[in-house]
Protein backbone atom coordinates (compact mmCIF):
# COMPACT_ATOMS: atom_id res chain seq x y z
CA UNK A 1 0.00 0.00 0.00
CA UNK A 2 1.60 3.48 -1.10
CA UNK A 3 1.80 5.96 1.63
CA UNK A 4 -0.75 8.80 -0.22
CA UNK A 5 -3.30 5.80 -0.01
CA UNK A 6 -2.85 4.70 3.78
CA UNK A 7 -2.88 8.80 4.71
CA UNK A 8 -6.14 9.41 2.75
CA UNK A 9 -8.05 6.04 4.31
CA UNK A 10 -6.61 7.45 7.83
CA UNK A 11 -8.05 10.90 7.04
CA UNK A 12 -11.19 9.03 6.06
CA UNK A 13 -11.31 7.14 9.25
CA UNK A 14 -10.65 10.38 11.56
CA UNK A 15 -13.02 12.02 10.47
CA UNK A 16 -15.66 10.00 11.43
CA UNK A 17 -16.09 11.35 14.80
CA UNK A 18 -17.51 14.49 13.30
CA UNK A 19 -20.48 11.98 12.79
CA UNK A 20 -20.23 10.93 16.71
CA UNK A 21 -20.17 15.30 17.81
CA UNK A 22 -23.62 15.84 15.26
CA UNK A 23 -25.07 12.73 16.86
CA UNK A 24 -24.33 14.32 19.98
CA UNK A 25 -25.32 17.55 19.61
CA UNK A 26 -29.16 16.13 18.25
CA UNK A 27 -29.02 14.06 21.44
CA UNK A 28 -28.59 17.15 23.64
CA UNK A 29 -30.87 19.49 21.88
CA UNK A 30 -33.59 16.56 21.96
CA UNK A 31 -33.34 16.34 25.45
CA UNK A 32 -33.70 19.81 25.55
CA UNK A 33 -36.90 20.06 23.75
CA UNK A 34 -38.57 17.11 26.40
CA UNK A 35 -37.44 18.40 29.26
CA UNK A 36 -39.00 21.50 28.68
CA UNK A 37 -41.71 20.22 27.42
CA UNK A 38 -42.11 18.65 31.06
CA UNK A 39 -41.08 21.58 33.17
CA UNK A 40 -41.55 24.78 31.27
CA UNK A 41 -40.35 26.49 34.00
CA UNK A 42 -36.65 25.69 34.15
CA UNK A 43 -36.50 26.39 30.91
CA UNK A 44 -33.32 28.96 31.73
CA UNK A 45 -31.44 26.74 33.40
CA UNK A 46 -31.85 23.70 31.50
CA UNK A 47 -30.84 25.89 27.85
CA UNK A 48 -27.65 27.06 29.94
CA UNK A 49 -26.11 23.53 30.40
CA UNK A 50 -27.74 22.04 26.69
CA UNK A 51 -25.73 25.12 25.25
CA UNK A 52 -22.31 24.35 27.21
CA UNK A 53 -22.71 20.36 26.02
CA UNK A 54 -23.67 21.37 22.60
CA UNK A 55 -20.27 23.46 22.74
CA UNK A 56 -18.38 20.31 24.14
CA UNK A 57 -19.69 18.14 21.47
CA UNK A 58 -18.73 20.39 18.75
CA UNK A 59 -15.52 20.62 19.97
CA UNK A 60 -14.38 16.88 20.00
CA UNK A 61 -16.18 17.11 16.33
CA UNK A 62 -13.72 19.86 15.35
CA UNK A 63 -10.69 18.08 17.41
CA UNK A 64 -11.39 15.17 15.11
CA UNK A 65 -11.39 17.36 11.59
CA UNK A 66 -8.22 18.89 12.37
CA UNK A 67 -6.76 15.88 13.57
CA UNK A 68 -7.65 14.48 10.10
CA UNK A 69 -6.38 17.59 8.01
CA UNK A 70 -3.09 16.97 9.81
CA UNK A 71 -3.17 13.16 8.60
CA UNK A 72 -3.89 14.40 5.11
CA UNK A 73 -1.63 17.53 4.76
CA UNK A 74 1.42 15.50 6.44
Amino acid sequence: MELEAAKMIGAGIAVLGVIGAAMGVGRVFASLIESIARNPSAKNDMQTFAFVGAALAEGLGIFSLVISFMIFLK
